[in-house]
């Protein structure tokens, strides 16, 4: 290997990290190399994979919970190549995660040039363009377009599950529809605002995101879907208050009896304090795994105080670690944190449509 790709010299890098944190001799990384050199490709084993794919969460920049990331259970599933193997390898991650509420972080891994998810996430609500504005999750109108297009018939609603669209290799694009059993929702309540109920809202148990691409070892897994469980301000402070999104701090204003004539009453604010707490609520009451901002910038501390003791230096993106609420609350808005990247990683990718 006196001359190699910068692919290569990413799987010898990856090999060396992975004999290091495994405590392995180094003849193990030895003849390693030897197998990956004579086979003229670097193609992770399972337990390489499961190893990368945790290591992969440890340095996403952008997330709070990584103090979990040992936790992570990884799905070897890169012998499917055919849309109904995939689509029934989803369910069961769906399943498995969901773990009726009590939501376990996992991450299946496909072929990494074969198989494609068009989706964003494996559960998204669906977006309309009407006559009188959007209906649904504007997010998701091109999308839900892409899916109309494929043939899927829809309800129309604000919360419509979009269906999965799966791609083998450059074949047309399949539609999978998720059967309602597999998916839980919880409805979105306010322990002190009985007339939260005529917003009518609810949003799915389980975040799983499905359009990144999972790099290991210099080989790009494009079809990779992950999730851990959400913290409530996701929701909360921007899935529903975004005004690009479901928009509803004017509507939790009318609701709770906020006048909205002037922004120095802080109306945006009061409601979007009360929008997060509906949220946490409705969520514990259902038995659905979820963690507040204030528990997830401690876990973030403690994450960051294990990095140390390792000897790893903790890297970030400061404008995603700060919650979309009340940062300045957290240590994290006062704590500079260097935004380096690091590999094994997860990472954004071109859309297929």
């Amino acid at each position: 290997m006196k001359t190699m790709t910068n692919k290569m010299q990413e799987a010898v890098d990856f090999l060396y990290k992975y004999k290091e944190e495994n405590d392995l001799p180094q003849e193990w990384v030895v003849e390693r190399l030897r197998e990956v050199e004579q086979n003229g490709e670097y193609v992770p084993t399972t337990e390489e994979l499961v190893f990368g794919a945790k290591v992969a969460w440890r340095n996403s920049n952008k997330c709070i919970g990584r103090l979990f990331w040992q936790s992570l259970h990884v799905f070897d599933e890169r012998t499917l190549t055919k849309e109904e193997e995939v689509f029934e390898a989803l369910i069961r991650h769906i399943d498995f995660a969901t773990n009726n509420g009590k939501i376990r972080p996992a991450i299946t891994v496909f072929h990494p040039t074969r198989v494609r998810i068009w989706n964003h996430q494996l559960l998204r609500y669906a977006g309309y363009e009407t006559d009188n504005g959007v209906v649904g999750d504007p997010h998701s109108i091109a999308f839900t377009n892409v899916c109309k297009e494929l043939g899927w018939q829809s309800a129309g609603t604000k919360f419509d599950i979009l269906p999965l669209v799966l791609q083998i290799d450059d074949q047309k694009p399949q539609l999978f529809e998720i059967p309602s059993e597999h998916v839980v929702e919880v409805v979105i309540t306010h322990p002190a605002y009985e007339r939260f109920d005529e917003l009518e809202l609810k949003w799915y148990a389980v975040p799983i995101i499905s359009d990144m691409q999972f790099t290991c070892g210099g080989v790009d897994f494009q079809a990779a879907p992950f999730n851990g469980w959400y913290m409530g301000t996701e929701i909360g402070a921007r899935n529903f208050a975004d005004y690009q999104r479901y928009n509803l701090l004017p509507d939790v204003a009318d609701i709770i009896g906020l006048p909205r004539d002037m922004n120095t009453s802080l109306w945006k604010d009061r409601a979007l304090v009360e929008l997060n707490i509906a949220v946490l609520h409705s969520f514990k009451e259902a038995g659905v795994s979820i963690v507040d901002h204030h528990t997830a910038a401690q876990q973030f501390k403690l994450f960051d105080e294990q990095e140390m003791k390792a000897g790893r230096e903790t890297t970030g993106n400061w404008t995603w670690l700060i919650p979309p609420m009340s940062p300045a609350a957290t240590h994290l808005f006062h704590q500079p944190i260097p935004n380096i990247i690091n590999k094994p990683n997860y990472f954004y990718q071109k859309k297929p449509y």
